[in-house]
This record gives structure tokens, sequence and C-alpha cells, in this order.
């Protein structure tokens, strides 16, 4: 359940990030957002943060995978929590805790065969 909750955070979030960062670049702040310095939006282009999008879309559906997957208790799940659990390290600080407790609850031969046993 919480690779779900933690999904729709990051979906949450980067939505948030994104509009954020399509104001800033392409000056739709008015008055108050005149930035003069040597970058332009067009050397960027939407391409950049369509690219951006389509990596923000793949990083949750990892996540939701990860969570259908140990929810039903798949023998995929595992593994998919496990790459999403390495994956969310470097996201301080909800995303190291999560990815922490979940290598700490699924690697190791022990957890590995109380995983396969589970009804």
């Amino acid at each position: 359940m919480v690779w779900f909750i933690y999904g729709g955070l990051v979906i949450v979030t980067s939505f948030a990030a994104m509009a954020f960062a399509r104001t800033f670049l392409f000056n739709h702040f008015g008055p108050w957002g005149r930035w003069n310095g040597g970058f332009r939006p067009e050397w960027l282009g939407p391409g950049f943060l369509h690219f951006i999008w389509l990596f923000v879309v793949l990083r949750a559906a990892l996540l939701f995978a990860a969570g259908w997957g140990l929810m039903e208790r798949a023998p995929w799940g595992r593994v998919v929590a496990i790459v999403a659990a390495f994956l969310s390290l470097l996201k301080f600080p909800v995303g190291t805790a999560i990815g922490i407790w979940t290598l700490v609850t699924l690697m190791g031969f022990r957890n590995q065969t109380l995983y396969e046993q589970l009804p």
C-alpha cells in the first residue's frame, strides 16, 4: 500500500514542479518573473519538458507496479519492488525511507523464502 501512496505523491509533486518549471522557463510570471540570464527557453524547447514528463510517468508506473505486485503477492512483484527501492534511495527523505524499508523487508534468503510461502 505504501508504494501506491508514494506513487501518488510522486505524481502530485511532479505535476506541481513541472507547472512551475513551464511557467518559469516561458516567462509567464509577468513583470515579477523577468529573468535576464543567458538562457533562452527556445534552446531547450518543449521537447525537454515532454522528456521529463515521460520520465515521471515511467517512474510512477514502476512504483504502482511494485505496489500491485506486492499486493497480489506475484513472484515478479518482489523483484520490481527491489528495483523500485534501489531507484528510490536517491529521493531523500521519503524515497530513502521507503527504499530502505523495502530492501530490509525483501532482501535476503530468509525473506525470499517467506515471501514465496505467502498465500
